[in-house]
């Protein structure tokens, strides 16, 4: 056993009642509110001093729900001697770090949930491409720590690793490596073996869910040029709803049911983890199940647009070794859906998953299939070092960067990032800089006079060829069909005769 069973003996019964009752629900058999009787001395102890050590941190918690069921800092902090971080703290064994692994002490079901997610993984980029990024092309072995003598980069520790999480290093005594921690990244690997941090959502220590419902704090990881979520989001029309109406949304509301609680705007937490109603068939209405409050957020999701060519969210689960690799893709549309038709009718919501998915479509067909296989050709005929090349820079930013943005503008209905900061970029890119260095990759192998050069330089030029000869980009090679020529000359006279008084 572990600090993660709970120790005092106030505090040994409360799991039990954890997975019952809800905060603040009153067991009958008892008579008594959800949490522990009294505070436990211990966390009176800590209160004395840190009340005007830490007047902040102890502010936080007198307006949280902890306060108010007499769970404080011992409940969080407490530890066994002899635990990876554990320290010897005015008489008692005690840990900086507050795990998911602690908080499921009570929060089971929500730890559970978030343990299965996406999010819970986020530090396996310590191993990715982007680190690589960080570590070597950006970065150097400047920073020099007790866990890190020969060195990390400064730009992976306060850059990558302040969202995806960092591998936490316990020093003597229960110190933290300085390149580890602070660190509140949502894939945090925990001296306990978890993973994750509940702090990077729910901020210590007030742990408000006003807070986590807002779409701000989503906003600390999902934006940026790469997946700028929060900026699609506020230009959508839900963020300007949002905008307009964010004092009348009740987000402090314990239950938070969407078209009961509030209905004049959805936020991050709306779509992709708070509860919906039950809805009962009406006669022009199928019945709608409700949805219960979520942790994983990949239960609503029905493409997975992270990689160069989307993909199924069931098969990134499988390939990460999560149990939503059960889940297909269409029940966890049918879920999201559940979510639009509170707002939405049935119609509408039908009608946007075609555009979305024909959006994401389009950008497999006409430039992520083809551009990976013409990518994969040209290696060859590349410097093997990644990034040394000026056609590494030009696909990772035409998928990674450009085309991440058109599908999730699509995905949440803004559509400037999905056309000028999207489908543009990824076009002017395509054509201008990543076909012109194909070209000159293959030429110049054909003309090297080594045969294995030369080989690959014809199988880059016929394969480069055939994308350019093909439906989606022979205007480029002024071969468009002459009825779609007639067709476009027509409808520009149409908009000259319109406009043009």
């Amino acid at each position: 056993m572990n600090r993660r069973s709970l120790i005092h003996p106030v505090f040994f019964v409360i799991p039990c009642l954890a997975m019952l009752l809800p905060w603040g629900r009153t067991p009958a058999a008892h008579g008594q509110a959800w949490g522990l009787p009294e505070m436990s001395q211990e966390t009176k102890a800590c209160v004395e001093c840190h009340k005007t050590e830490n007047v902040p941190i102890y502010q936080q918690w007198g307006k949280s729900k902890h306060y108010r069921a007499n769970v404080g800092c011992y409940e969080c902090h407490m530890a066994k001697e002899g635990e990876p971080d554990a320290f010897k703290h005015e008489g008692q064994w005690i840990s900086i770090i507050v795990s998911p692994k602690d908080c499921s002490r009570c929060h089971s079901k929500e730890g559970q949930e978030f343990a299965n997610s996406h999010h819970s993984k986020g530090a396996r980029i310590l191993g990715s491409l982007d680190n690589t990024l960080a570590e070597v092309v950006e970065g150097n072995r400047g920073m020099i720590t007790p866990a890190f003598q020969g060195g990390i980069s400064a730009a992976a520790v306060s850059g990558c690793w302040q969202c995806h999480g960092s591998e936490v290093k316990v020093l003597a005594g229960g110190k933290l490596d300085p390149a580890t921690w602070p660190n509140t990244g949502i894939g945090r690997i925990n001296p306990d073996g978890s993973e994750g941090s509940c702090s990077a959502c729910h901020s210590r220590h007030s742990f408000s869910a006003y807070q986590a419902r807002h779409p701000d704090n989503c906003g600390k990881c999902h934006m940026g040029p790469d997946h700028p979520q929060v900026e699609i989001y506020y230009e959508s029309k839900h963020g300007i709803a949002f905008r307009a109406y964010k004092d009348e949304l009740n987000m402090d509301s314990s239950k938070w049911v969407v078209g009961e609680d509030y209905h004049l705007a959805p936020t991050c937490a709306t779509c992709h983890m708070s509860a919906t109603p039950a809805r009962a068939a009406t006669k022009d209405r199928p019945a709608v199940p409700g949805l219960p409050v979520t942790h994983d957020v990949g239960m609503r999701i029905s493409w997975n647009n992270r990689p160069a060519v989307s993909v199924r969210p069931e098969m990134s689960d499988k390939k990460m070794g999560l149990p939503g690799a059960n889940i297909n893709w269409q029940t966890r549309r049918d879920n999201m859906k559940t979510v639009c038709v509170n707002c939405h009718e049935r119609q509408w919501v039908d009608n946007f998953y075609v555009q979305y998915d024909s959006l994401v479509n389009l950008y497999h067909e006409k430039f992520a299939q083809p551009g990976l296989e013409l990518y994969q050709l040209a290696k060859p005929l590349m410097k093997p070092v990644e990034f040394s090349n000026d056609l590494d820079w030009i696909w990772y930013e035409i998928w990674h960067h450009e085309g991440r943005r058109a599908r999730h503008g699509a995905s949440m209905m803004g559509p400037d990032y999905t056309h000028w900061h999207g489908t543009y970029e990824v076009a002017k890119h395509f054509y201008t800089e990543m076909v012109p260095e194909l070209e000159h990759l293959a030429q110049q192998a054909i003309q090297s006079g080594d045969a294995a050069k030369v080989a690959a330089g014809r199988a880059l030029e016929k394969k480069l060829a055939e994308v350019l000869n093909s439906a989606n980009h022979r205007w480029y090679l002024n071969k468009m069909d002459p009825k779609e020529v007639e067709e476009r000359k027509q409808r520009q006279e149409e908009f000259k005769r319109r406009y043009g008084q």
